[in-house]
């Protein structure tokens, strides 16, 4: 026991006199963090209660799994407590993976055992260097950023993890040497249930034929990549400390953005998200890219904008980035490859080739300094449609020809190419804009709304 604990930071391990709660599902890990935690526990005057959680996911292994752990936690007198919940029901109701949904599952069922033990009561789960070296390659492997690339905190939002640095090699040891009893996860010894099984039985044995130390070097490249990450995150924090913030709205100047190195410049974008009260949930590095683009130099000094999860707007007018939540009036917004915009009762969204219904307009030259928008259609703007034989005419005719009302009439998304009228939704795209038979072309796709949200139901 001394020698496991030797590996575990003991600002981790439970205070004296606390009680703490252990997540065990009956694996080997957990079983070896459950006697470890009794043994300590006692010794100070503390309790630890085991948690076990049945995500009825693989039938009667499922029930079996319970059993084994409450009968051993009786036989040891160790307080046990017990949840259940169907993932795979939860996973297609809200359209997560199993993994997802059973995790989801597990942690909400943790934190309510953990608040009935009193506040600020902890939670041990039996993660150790080799699950934490497989969390930063996978999350390599996905796409991620310095973040990403840290692995697990040894204690982070009442989660604690005291077996980081001990490997799954050593926590057998300890099992065999203490005579600790497990079951196992059929699904464990598949490599085709999960990638996260792949990558553990496949691909983390060939990395330790290169080098026996490859789970060591991982987590220490992790922890390097920590002290990075945080300093990153310091620096954001310090550069967005003037930003305004108000109900619905923050607002950063282009200058601030600008002075900020590239790499601090995603942080203080994600802040900005804190900062409104939505959260950092589903931004992507995409996202992140786009509202980078709004600041380069706007063309023709119109704004910028661009959609983005939560109902957030983000806007870049006069020299200032605006993120937002609250409705905006009908303006002028450019329009970015693959981001889709919405435009009072339409979204729109720029294709690189015809999806569904918009309008196609031709490709403009390279190099060329051109962009597109879409916006209410000015007054005395014109367009020269094929039915009119050469002849352009003015918007407000055209709409009265085809029984639009002049207040539909401003509600049509109008489109600006390098700032002259291409197209109108409804009404059609001007001669000089249109594509040439088997010509490749840029499609605007183009969507009402309240039609999308009937469809859906």
């Amino acid at each position: 026991m001394e020698e496991l604990l030797s590996r575990c930071p003991r600002w981790v391990l439970p205070t004296r006199g606390r009680p703490v709660l252990c997540a065990v599902s009956g694996g080997l890990d957990s079983m070896c963090l459950l006697d470890l935690l009794d043994r300590w526990c006692r010794e100070r005057e503390a309790r630890v209660v085991a948690a076990h959680f049945n995500h009825h996911l693989r039938g009667a292994e499922s029930d079996r799994d319970e059993r084994f752990v409450r009968d051993w936690c009786a036989a040891h007198n160790i307080p046990f407590v017990s949840g259940s919940g169907d993932a795979g029901a939860l996973a297609a109701r809200e359209g997560l993976s199993v993994e997802e949904a059973a995790r989801n599952l597990r942690y909400a069922f943790l934190r309510r055992e953990a608040e009935k033990l009193g506040p600020y009561t902890k939670i041990y789960t039996a993660h150790h260097a080799d699950d934490n070296a497989e969390t930063i390659l996978f999350n390599l492997i996905r796409g991620t950023g310095v973040a990403g690339l840290t692995g697990m905190a040894y204690q982070q939002n009442g989660i604690c993890r005291p077996l980081l640095d001990v490997t799954r090699a050593e926590l057998a040891a300890y099992a065999a040497a203490r005579g600790i009893p497990h079951v196992e996860d059929s699904t464990n010894g598949d490599p085709d249930a999960a990638a996260r099984n792949y990558l553990r039985l496949e691909v983390m044995p060939r990395l330790k034929q290169i080098n026996p130390k490859a789970v060591e070097h991982i987590n220490s490249a992790g922890r390097r990549l920590r002290v990075v990450d945080r300093s990153l995150e310091e620096e954001a924090v310090r550069r967005t400390a003037q930003v305004e913030v108000r109900e619905g709205r923050v607002t950063l100047s282009k200058r601030a953005l600008a002075e900020a190195p590239d790499a601090v410049k995603p942080r203080m974008l994600l802040r900005l998200f804190d900062l409104l009260g939505v959260g950092r949930r589903d931004i992507t590095a995409a996202h992140l890219n786009a509202i980078l683009y709004l600041t380069r130099d706007t063309l023709w000094g119109r704004e910028s904008r661009v959609d983005l999860p939560h109902g957030v707007t983000a806007r870049y007018c006069r020299e200032w980035l605006i993120l937002e939540t609250r409705l905006q009036l009908l303006t002028e917004v450019q329009l970015l490859l693959g981001c889709p915009v919405t435009w009072g009762d339409y979204r729109l969204t720029l294709l690189d080739q015809p999806e569904g219904e918009g309008l196609a307009l031709r490709p403009w030259r390279q190099g060329e300094r051109m962009g597109l928008t879409v916006g209410p259609v000015a007054p005395g703007d014109r367009l020269c449609l094929p039915e009119t034989h050469g002849g352009g005419r003015s918007v407000k005719r055209l709409c009265l020809d085809h029984r639009i009302s002049l207040s539909e009439r401003d509600r049509l998304p109008a489109l600006y190419a390098g700032g002259a009228l291409a197209a109108v939704w409804r009404l059609g795209v001007d001669e000089s804009f249109a594509p040439s038979a088997g010509e490749p072309c840029r499609f605007i796709q183009i969507t009402e709304i309240e039609k999308e949200r009937e469809h859906e139901k």
